[in-house]
């Protein structure tokens, strides 16, 4: 016998052995990443609430250094930034509609979308890292969706897509603007009617919401000061406010909880332009005794301290009066420590315990649609809809008119919104003062707040203002001041 195979079997390729199965490797940073996305996602939960307590069990475990912690971060505000364009970049490149796809791979193909058009992470890595989440969270069927997926996006860069996904500007602007810069339609139709003025305005504002915001600290009054601040921060650390005489800026290194002030209380985290509403309040002109003050609408407790501590200054006291009993402990939280005499007291604004004309100066800073912080609550341009405000409606005028109950003829009061929705600002006190809806018009004047704003540009014709992330670098904060007359 030949000792040379048979032809048929010299045709028949050698069997490879199998590939031992390799388990994911579960990348911690991505893993708490799709973790904060699928809370905001399943639970309505607002990132800046969910993502601290995750990167402290995270730092805890030891397996997170502050690299991993910004990379983290990044991952889930810019996630949540661009979702509307990412949206628009995935669906172009699956088969189906993007409502079939379920929610927990749209998480995991929005986070690997971008690390390719958002960050520098190499494109082989974010594939790569992306792929093996799937492979942990979804399953090995679907992370080989997410691969494919993801190659196609890889193929072109962010502008690339853009210029394929969204409309031509010039045949429907606002879709244009709402697909580039990750807002829904009506929201983009919004803010701009609020604005006014033409393309350039509302690009500049749209983008300002996609930006990372800095952290702003107050020094509360008379219990600390900006310089003391400043002095701990030291010059890499933190910059002195724009506007505010009592704000600091963090630059990037800065830690909150770091600061003595602000573990002790005497000074916290608060945006400018609510400082700046607060300042003008205390700083408008009444006409006769200026002794009691009331925040009617006091939680968290942010303008009430600072409220507490500019009527102390002057011999005044603060009532301070908020709906909710768990929003009523942070504002005791908040004031505790105030140099002069101020209450706390879970109240309804629209049905409050106090009496008519019991106060000189009154804010109410009223509940809203949170459009002026998007920066801050990426998420929430996602939840809204333009039917919300028609719920908010009936608040809003609901307060401003028991504001004005509230104060004495001659007192002020302050209607304040983190709004630059039209139907949320100067429209609510138009309809108050000329009784729209069935009510009585309420006998007040306009105060110019303007001037109660030194230095601050860009504030419009008055006699309220509207403050802006894309001129002001804060919050879009409005502020409408009011004298009782009769």
């Amino acid at each position: 016998m030949s000792d040379q195979p048979s032809s048929s079997a010299a045709k028949r390729p050698a069997k490879r052995p199998a590939k031992p199965h390799r388990r994911p490797q579960k990348d911690p940073v991505r893993f708490l990443a799709f973790e904060a996305l699928r809370a905001v996602d399943e639970r309505d939960a607002y990132a800046n609430l969910v993502l601290p307590p995750l990167l402290k069990k995270a730092r805890a475990k030891g397996t997170f250094d502050e690299r991993d912690a910004a990379l983290a971060t990044e991952l889930v505000y810019g996630t949540l930034r661009r979702q509307g364009t990412y949206d628009a970049v995935i669906r172009a490149c699956i088969d189906r509609p993007l409502r079939e796809v379920d929610p927990p791979v749209l998480d995991v193909l929005a986070l690997g979308a971008h690390q390719l058009l958002g960050t520098r992470i190499p494109t082989h890595a974010a594939v790569s890292a992306s792929v093996e989440l799937a492979r942990v969270v979804l399953g090995e069927g679907r992370a080989k969706f997410v691969n494919a997926v993801l190659r196609k996006i890889s193929k072109q860069d962010l502008d690339a897509w853009v210029e394929q996904v969204a409309p031509p500007y010039d045949d429907d602007a606002e879709e244009h603007l709402s697909v580039v810069h990750s807002h829904p339609r009506w929201i983009v139709s919004a803010l701009w009617d609020a604005l006014g003025g033409g393309r350039a305005g509302i690009e500049d504002l749209l983008e300002a919401d996609n930006e990372r915001p800095e952290v702003t600290l107050v020094a509360r009054p008379g219990r600390s000061t900006a310089d003391e601040l400043l002095d701990v921060l030291g010059e890499d650390s933190g910059l002195p406010g724009r506007w505010s005489p009592y704000a600091v800026r963090l630059t990037e290194g800065g830690e909150p909880g770091a600061i003595a002030a602000v573990s002790e209380g005497r000074a916290g985290v608060q945006d400018e332009g609510s400082q700046l509403v607060a300042i003008a309040l205390a700083n408008a002109p009444v006409d006769g005794r200026d002794e009691r003050w009331l925040d009617g609408c006091a939680g968290p407790g942010g303008k009430a301290a600072m409220l507490a501590g500019l009527a102390a200054q002057r011999g005044a006291a603060l009532l301070a009066a908020e709906k909710q009993p768990h929003r009523a402990r942070l504002v005791e939280r908040a004031l505790v420590g105030n140099p002069g005499p101020y209450q706390v007291i879970a109240a309804d604004g629209l049905n409050p315990p106090w009496l008519p004309g019991s106060f000189d100066r009154v804010l109410m800073d009223v509940p809203c649609s949170g459009l002026g912080a998007l920066r801050r609550r990426p998420e929430a341009r996602w939840r809204r809809r333009a039917e919300d405000l028609e719920g908010f409606a009936p608040l809003q005028r609901g307060l401003l008119r028991e504001a004005l109950n509230a104060v004495r003829v001659g007192g002020v009061v302050g209607y304040a919104t983190c709004s630059p929705h039209l139907a949320e600002t100067r429209i609510v006190v138009d309809d108050v003062l000329k009784g729209r809806g069935g009510h009585a018009p309420v006998e007040a004047e306009w105060i110019d707040a303007r001037p109660l704003m030194p230095g601050v540009p860009a504030l419009g014709d008055g006699p309220d203002v509207q403050l802006w992330p894309h001129m002001h670098g804060t919050d879009a904060m409005y502020l409408a001041l009011l004298r009782r007359t009769a």
